[in-house]
């Protein structure tokens, strides 16, 4: 029998479960391109449910009990006497999420000489330290474009946010209580006419080009890989070869890469500066990719009009650190992928690789990052997104 220990976020500061806003959510059977949603035997859980907490589960207990598996659920990540650290030298399978990542270093892999699968509950694995996995003969799992729309929807209202000031308006009429509509339009503008870029156009990257096609905007990307052709002449694309070309040439950019060696701190102050003075930067990929130091002095020096996003280092970040009290921004918690919505597939896709995994079936192929200690899929672009 199999110890499977579930690294999620802790319950609602108001308790599990909480007052839900709706009572159904639709259902997505298969995403563009035609890769089919998660299939798994069966669900345990309501669609629409919070499920990515701890009192959540991913609907995944009785499932597991029920064949006579363990099932450990925890928050507590962080410190050599974490529950994630005391747990681990006994567990096959340890499952996280993006958004309260489980960091899964060499000097955790090498104390847990059972761990043979780590599962992404969403899509980004770079909390796992791949060569390890690939060493230890660990399979790495993700469940590929189970959020990837949500990701997109997200960035495209943090741009229009950003573009018109709605944050200051905002705390206008709540927090200040008054109604200053000169102040609140102050640095407020349309989108439309813009110039609008993406770095990496991946399934997010893509999918964030398409909803924003309608705004009447000039639309620019960045990847190692061209579109098709037939993609570039419908959304009317610019492309640009490398990320200083697309940086000064856009007044919004969106950022949809994956954080590896080349894009770690790409934006630093001297990429920043090539923008045009008053741009605008939106990160639902990675913190790392940006400089954290110097988008606040982009934003302290006008060089940036606003920064937004909900990725951030660490995750959690402390409470001292500057994004939480930087001007002119827009941040959320790293939410866009773990939407209701967006959970209702993840807990479903974590699912089916756990009964693949657990009755020595094949895990689909749209799902694995290393498969047994090997590398798995075709290879993604320096820019493309896997996600």
């Amino acid at each position: 029998m199999a110890k499977i220990l579930a690294v999620l976020y802790p319950d609602p500061v108001g308790g599990y479960p909480p007052d839900y806003a709706r009572d159904e959510i639709p259902t997505i059977s298969g995403y563009p391109g035609g890769q089919t949603a998660p299939t798994p035997q069966a669900i345990d859980f309501t669609p629409g449910h919070l499920l990515g907490c701890v009192s959540g589960e991913l609907g995944l207990r009785r499932f597991l009990e029920d064949r006579g598996h363990t099932l450990v659920v925890t928050s507590d990540k962080e410190g050599a006497d974490s529950t994630l650290d005391r747990e681990l030298p006994d567990t096959d399978v340890v499952v996280s999420q993006p958004f309260w990542p489980a960091y899964l270093t060499p000097e955790r892999i090498a104390a847990a000489p059972r761990l043979r699968l780590a599962i992404t509950a969403g899509i980004g694995s770079d909390h796992v330290d791949l060569p390890s996995a690939i060493a230890h003969g660990m399979t790495v799992a993700e469940v590929t474009f189970s959020n990837s729309i949500s990701v997109s929807e997200h960035a495209v209202m943090q741009i229009l946010t950003l573009v018109h000031n709605y944050m200051p308006a905002h705390e206008w009429v709540t927090t200040k209580k008054g109604w200053n509509i000169a102040d609140s339009v102050s640095r407020a503008y349309d989108l439309e006419g813009m110039a609008v870029g993406v770095l990496g156009s991946g399934r997010i990257g893509q999918a964030v080009l398409r909803r924003l096609k309608p705004f009447d905007v000039t639309l620019h990307y960045c990847d190692v890989h061209r579109l098709d052709k037939e993609v570039e002449e419908e959304l009317e694309l610019t492309w640009h070869p490398d990320a200083r070309s697309l940086a000064s040439a856009v007044d919004v950019l969106s950022i949809h890469t994956p954080l590896h060696p080349q894009t770690q701190n790409l934006f630093d102050d001297e990429l920043i500066g090539t923008m045009k003075r008053g741009s605008y930067i939106v990160n639902t990929a990675r913190a790392l990719i940006v400089d954290r130091d110097a988008v606040v002095r982009a934003l302290n020096t006008g060089q940036l009009a606003g920064y937004a996003g909900d990725v951030w280092y660490p995750q959690p970040p402390p409470p001292d650190h500057p994004w939480r009290t930087m001007p002119y921004e827009a941040m959320t918690p790293h939410v866009s992928g773990s939407t209701l919505s967006a959970q209702a597939r993840y807990a479903a896709g974590a699912r089916e690789i756990l009964e693949c995994w657990l009755d020595s079936r094949p895990i689909r192929a749209d799902y694995l990052i290393v498969e047994g200690g090997g590398l798995a899929g075709t290879g993604a672009s320096s820019y493309t997104v896997a996600g």
